[in-house]
């Protein structure tokens, strides 16, 4: 069953939807454009600057700055541009899978493990 016919959200889970996406926007280019060495070198070296650049909501440049991905997430933040900034604080996909579910990384690893089984 698709979203679109089950209107009934998953606890718990942050829809990336159109609406998200043109919340989160400008966010996304920022983090999208962490693909390159000299954006990272930029934005770690005056990070309030780069989201001024970028033109990010106050509630998301205050997300950046407490390094709160899942607000972020919240506020617009698509998980795979978000792994590019979440990449410069030395964490991974299964990081934020792990704060997403409220588990710590290796009890989320042993969660994908058994649903693999």
């Amino acid at each position: 069953m698709s979203y679109l016919n089950n209107p009934k959200p998953i606890a718990g889970t942050t829809l990336f939807d159109g609406k998200a996406a043109r919340k989160g926007y400008s966010l996304n280019k920022m983090c999208f454009s962490f693909n390159e060495q000299n954006a990272r070198d930029e934005f770690l070296s005056n990070e309030g600057a780069y989201c001024e650049k970028f033109g990010l909501s106050v509630k998301q440049k205050l997300a950046i700055k407490e390094r709160d991905v899942l607000g972020l997430i919240d506020l617009g933040g698509n998980i795979y541009y978000l792994a590019k900034f979440v990449g410069m604080l030395g964490l991974n996909m299964q990081d934020i899978g792990a704060m997403q579910t409220g588990k710590t990384v290796e009890e989320f690893k042993a969660m994908l493990a058994k649903a693999g089984e």
